[in-house]
């Protein structure tokens, strides 16, 4: 039988994100990621190196696939906005995975995907402002800062706090959407 060493590094990575995202780096099992890709784990490590390596590849894969998704616009953060909110409603995977990277992975070497995309971002928002595109009240980290925060607000606040946000998506939607307006008014 030959294989196909592309479709097993898939399987590994739908398997270790699906794993990482519910259980972090720490609690996931290289063993259990293998036989849910249906291979052994000399061809996890032989393919992604360590448990640490083939989190970086999960993470690395997440924000290609974020930045095909929520296009990222510095003239329309109203409307990145809505479209981040959506993303994360749509797949909480995504910021599991995104927490799990900020507990277990803060004196890591940084992911070259993730530097990039904040140095881009950055620029963009350096230049919307320089433009007078955007309002300079806040530094470019600032107000990403704020942007991303107000974007997943709801979908990062405790479960019990369920019963008292608004109960539809498409109004936490539209409160984000006004709070990022709202945030960058002259």
């Amino acid at each position: 039988m030959i294989r196909d060493a592309e479709r097993t590094r898939k399987r590994l990575l739908e398997a270790a994100t699906a794993e990482f995202a519910e259980l972090g780096i720490a609690g996931a099992r290289v063993n259990r990621i293998a036989e849910v890709a249906g291979c052994n784990k000399a061809m996890l490590y032989a393919y992604y190196g360590s448990k640490d390596q083939l989190f970086d590849a999960v993470f690395t894969a997440h924000v290609a696939e974020f930045l095909e998704r929520v296009p990222f616009d510095a003239a329309d953060l109203p409307g990145y906005a809505g479209r981040l909110h959506d993303y994360f409603e749509e797949n909480p995977h995504a910021q599991r995975l995104a927490v799990w990277y900020r507990l277990e992975r803060p004196g890591s070497a940084h992911l070259d995907a993730v530097v990039g995309v904040n140095r881009d971002r950055l620029a963009d928002l350096a230049r919307a402002q320089a433009d007078g595109v955007l309002p300079d009240h806040y530094p470019p980290a600032a107000l990403l800062a704020l942007v991303q925060a107000v974007c997943t607000s709801w979908s990062s606040m405790n479960p019990e706090f369920d019963a008292l946000a608004p109960a539809g998506r498409e109004q936490r939607r539209a409160v984000v959407v006004d709070a990022v307006r709202r945030l960058i008014a002259a």
